[in-house]
């Protein structure tokens, strides 16, 4: 029990509308469930937010590293797949992730958003403190938007339109979904009234949630997630034509630049948001984000002036997402110095990553959606342990029946971690080579090789991004 009790987080995204309109005869008196317009406001804010960073930040993001023929391949994409998403999201996608099942999917009671109304009200992580189930509803879809977006970057510039969008329905509803629900599930924080009623909630909750793994907001669900089914795409689709060979250059690093701009702004959205409060906490999370991307754009910058003897906007913008994807766990545990420390981390290894890894291993991660999401999610979220100890100028885990801070154990939350990024490792793996073996079956995975060479744009869309 103790260790249960050590594991109920002040910890990311949730899904409670169930409890949050449970029976008023069962609920504890001095509780009043109350919609806060500070927090609402902030929610709607850091919503659009991460819209911004999926169209346009990753598309420009992602757009600018590939050659001029596919430019437009990218940005139809990750246009469609964010469009995608968000209807089966509404449809099924919510209730799966978001209501009480077991341990690993959730139910079908909130099929079509049914029995939601601008009423309903979901949980922060505050007692008695809400903001409307529909905005969680919203805000959690991007997050559902953006991850299967993520994925593109590995095998860009060579798979089918079709293809891609078949392969996102599978992933989604078979990747994503489950661990969304595993890893930010649980009854909310009015349910841990005393210990008996915390042993009771707990049991509800989400299979890692009850593991005591800390994702504030989604270095599992969303970046070791992308990142592995990236690694099995490109290994699955292999390599395009002329690597390693021909110039497979960026065909404009300006766009790239813009885009990693668009995608840091629209981060704070992303992590602060997760806060799912206007509160001192988020302006923790606030300056945990901030330091973090700074810490990791120097970290690979260094790196690269040293080992390759200049410095590169391509890779500056490389750092900086790098650094957001490692705080992105830790961003609501760490203190400021833990948030530069793992954006250091995390900007040098990830460096390496794409680097001399890619390098050894010999798979063509076109725009290291590996390299950067599923490296820098693993370092995050095994870094969460470290950065999280109060003895470091961390948080530490809350406790919601003591209501104070835990006793903390840096190798008893480092095992949690590990359990998240195995697995999601695991997970992610196998639902993502079962998708690509599917669709490769069914109606093939790659483009031909005169489409390849003619560029996405024209083969598969018929338009082109630049005329000249």
């Amino acid at each position: 029990m103790k260790y249960l009790l050590n594991s109920f987080m002040l910890v990311v995204l949730l899904g409670f509308a169930g409890f949050a309109i449970a029976d008023p005869e069962t609920a504890v008196a001095a509780v009043t469930p109350t919609v806060n317009k500070g927090d609402t406001a902030w929610v709607i804010m850091a919503t659009i937010l991460v819209i911004l960073m999926v169209i346009p930040g990753l598309a420009l993001f992602y757009g600018g590293m590939v050659r001029a023929k596919n430019m437009l391949s990218v940005l139809m994409q990750v246009f469609v797949i964010f469009s995608m998403m968000a209807i089966l999201w509404a449809i099924y996608g919510y209730s799966i992730a978001f209501t009480e099942g077991n341990a690993f999917f959730g139910g079908f009671s909130k099929l079509f958003l049914i029995g939601i109304t601008p009423d309903s009200m979901a949980a922060t992580f505050s007692k008695g403190v809400y903001i409307p189930e529909y905005m969680y509803v919203a805000f959690q879809l991007t997050f559902a938007g953006l991850t299967p977006a993520l994925i593109i970057g590995a095998f860009a510039e060579r798979v089918k339109f079709s293809a891609i969008l078949v392969f996102m329905l599978i992933w989604f509803t078979f990747a994503y979904l489950p661990m969304a629900h595993m890893v930010w599930y649980w009854a909310g924080p009015d349910a841990y009234t005393d210990a008996a009623a915390g042993g009771t909630a707990g049991a509800t909750a989400g299979f890692l949630f009850q593991k005591g793994a800390l994702d504030f907001a989604g270095g599992t669900v969303v970046h070791i997630n992308a990142g592995i089914a990236g690694l099995i795409g490109c290994l699955m689709v292999g390599k395009r034509i002329g690597y390693k060979k021909e110039s497979l250059a960026p065909h404009s690093v300006t766009m790239t630049m813009i885009g990693a701009s668009l995608l840091w702004v629209g981060w704070f959205g992303f992590n602060v948001g997760s806060n799912l409060e206007a509160n001192g906490l988020a302006a923790l999370v606030f300056v945990n984000t901030l330091l973090a991307s700074a810490a990791a754009t120097l970290a690979w910058t260094g790196a690269e002036w040293i080992i390759r003897g200049k410095p590169s906007m391509l890779g500056g913008a490389s750092g900086a997402i790098a650094g957001l994807v490692a705080i992105t766990p830790a961003c609501g545990w760490s203190g400021p110095m833990g948030a530069i420390g793992l954006g250091i981390v995390g900007g040098a290894v990830c460096f390496l990553a794409v680097t001399s890894l890619k390098t050894l291993l010999g798979y063509d991660d076109s725009l290291d959606a590996f390299g950067v999401h599923g490296v820098g999610g693993i370092i995050g979220a095994l870094g969460t342990a470290v950065v999280a100890s109060p003895a470091l100028g961390g948080t530490g885990v809350w406790d919601y029946v003591a209501n104070g801070v835990a006793e903390y154990s840096m190798s008893t939350q480092f095992i949690s971690q590990l359990w998240g990024v195995v697995i999601c490792i695991i997970w992610s793996g196998v639902v993502s080579f079962a998708a690509f073996k599917f669709v490769d079956i069914m109606i093939g995975l790659r483009v031909s090789e005169e489409s390849e060479r003619e560029g996405l744009d024209i083969s598969e869309h018929g338009e082109t991004a630049y005329h000249i």
